[in-house]
């Protein structure tokens, strides 16, 4: 399982357009690309069911919430507090996304394609706010991945859309060359 797992760092407590928004620039992306999506840290008190007709009802991305709905009915959408001992476990390793990684955890993306083409299991953790990821899930993380493998910072709607692109492009040539 792949999932995208996008990290409130905005208000806790305050509905933004960010939020809704990011969530539905990343739902067609995660359901092209095969990815699960979870919400960690966003200031919805509802059930996911409710935050789905929420966003559908919010914007026009994604044809008006489409596919956070497919998401959602395939059971591939998951929202949760911010955990502080660590992630839930059926996501697999937990992989944080920053252009800074630590060299004795850092990895390429041919080595998450290689782990996705033996049926690892990774959580691909992506901040969204102006802070970035918060440093203490760097310390939770297995794995940190910079996606452009050159150290360039991305903007959070621009990671999303990149870092499965980029993995399931690099997924796609390795099994074309078995």
């Amino acid at each position: 399982m792949l999932t995208i797992g996008i990290v409130n760092t905005y208000d806790k407590i305050k509905i933004l357009d960010a939020h809704y928004r990011a969530i539905a620039r990343a739902a067609p992306i995660c359901y092209a690309f095969g990815f699960d999506l979870a919400l960690f840290d966003f200031p919805f008190k509802v059930t996911p069911n409710e935050l789905v007709d929420f966003v559908m009802g919010k914007t026009t991305i994604g044809e008006s919430g489409r596919y956070l709905r497919l998401l959602h009915e395939k059971d591939q959408f998951f929202v949760f507090d911010l955990p502080k001992k660590g992630f839930q476990p059926q996501f697999g390793s937990v992989v944080v996304t920053t252009s800074k990684p630590e060299p004795k955890v850092a990895v390429i993306p041919d080595t998450i394609v290689d782990g996705m083409l033996n049926n690892k299991s990774y959580l691909i953790l992506i901040g969204l706010g102006r802070k970035g990821l918060p440093k203490h899930l760097f310390s939770l993380a297995k794995y940190h991945l910079d996606i452009t493998s050159a150290g360039i910072s991305l903007e959070t709607c621009t990671a999303i859309g990149a870092i499965p692109a980029h993995l399931a492009g690099i997924a796609t040539a390795k099994k074309e060359r078995r």
